[in-house]
């Protein structure tokens, strides 16, 4: 059966180039007589695998030399708890909640002090990103916290908000590596590899140094230790291995397509392609507001659930897989990370033309 087009929003598509490598490696990688999933952790082998994976990623994102790069578990959903549990020093935390990960982050660290919702487009559905010029940031806040891409809402921060000096802690599981970044200008940036580097099981935080100390609060676990980590090379105990081999591929993928810029331009070639047909369509529409729209999930609806379902069905027999809406919302979301080519959207604009050719008549 021919591949097909895989519209989920996580896990999500590899680049084929990448599933064709590690598949000629699988029973033996570069000529060591096993598989990396077979391997000791603590082999030369390995060390030489996660190592480079950390410097590829460096080079990738211009990481500072200041900032620590963690191979982590427990996916993004645990840092909800495992960033207040190590930044929580004044007990006070500001969130700006742009769609469910942001609100579970924030409910998550009520648990640990006190968590200030400061700004939030709960109001409409999470279709916008509210405004941030004049963010009232708590004195005593240990940092500011934001979903910087919100993958089940479609919407997206194009400008960071003003800290005034407080630490900027972001979750950018779903627009990780999509194009460039500043690191500098955040304390803590991390991300679930599921949507656009590997494969589930692997959290990636790059974290300043500063803001990795002893200092956490009481009762934290020690596997839940930023400094542990950080002291330990991301080797404290069995990592997620053979998901960190593979998110090195990608990154030396990503490398020979020209880096974080040239993924950036192709995002918007290929965002353009769908938003546009959107724009025009007489049958679908967006459901994001144009300026805060995302590059990488694109919601999208007919007003009519059966049409909508319909639709999805429809597509699937196509070849044209996962497109149905996260089921908080419904509708209809098309998730077009850095690996989807730029055929698969021309192909789901060209099936959206003729269905709905054939249901306005």
């Amino acid at each position: 059966m021919a591949r097909v087009y895989n519209f989920s929003a996580g896990p999500a598509v590899l680049p084929e180039e990448v599933l064709r490598e590690a598949a000629e490696e699988m029973l033996d990688y570069q000529g060591c007589g096993m598989s990396v999933m077979e391997m000791s952790h603590r082999s030369q082998t390995y060390d030489r695998i996660i190592k480079e994976a950390e410097a590829d990623l460096r080079e990738l994102m211009d990481i500072p030399a200041n900032y620590k790069v963690l191979f982590l578990q427990g996916g993004a959903s645990q840092q909800f708890a495992m960033i207040p549990m190590n930044l929580m020093k004044n007990r006070v935390a500001d969130y700006i909640v742009t769609g469910q990960w942001a609100k579970k982050a924030y409910q998550e660290a009520a648990l640990y002090g006190r968590a200030n919702k400061i700004a939030s487009s709960e109001d409409k559905t999470f279709s916008y990103i509210p405004d941030l010029t004049d963010l009232k940031i708590s004195p005593d806040a240990d940092y500011v916290y934001i979903c910087e891409n919100n993958t089940i809402y479609g919407t997206k921060f194009k400008t960071l908000p003003d800290t005034k000096g407080k630490p900027l802690v972001a979750d950018v599981s779903s627009c990780f590596l999509s194009e460039p970044v500043d690191v500098s200008r955040y304390g803590l940036i991390y991300g679930g590899v599921q949507k656009n580097i590997g494969p589930a099981g692997v959290v990636i935080v790059i974290i300043r140094e500063d803001l990795v100390t002893e200092d956490v609060l009481p009762g934290t676990p020690t596997m839940l230790r930023y400094k542990i980590h950080a002291d330990n090379g991301s080797l404290y105990n069995t990592p997620p291995a053979y998901g960190i081999y593979i998110c090195g591929k990608v990154f030396k993928w990503l490398k020979k397509q020209g880096g974080l810029a040239a993924m950036k331009a192709y995002n918007e070639k290929k965002a353009a392609i769908l938003y546009d047909y959107l724009d025009e369509s007489r049958l679908f529409r967006g459901t994001v507001r144009r300026e805060d729209r995302s590059l990488m999930n694109v919601p999208f609806v007919t007003g009519d659930e059966a049409l909508d379902a319909k639709f999805v069905k429809e597509a699937k027999e196509a070849g044209l897989e996962n497109l149905k809406g996260h089921r908080s919302v419904g509708g209809m979301r098309a998730s077009i990370y850095n690996a989807m080519p730029l055929e698969g959207v021309e192909k789901l604009v060209a099936f959206m033309k003729e269905f709905e050719a054939r249901n306005m008549a």
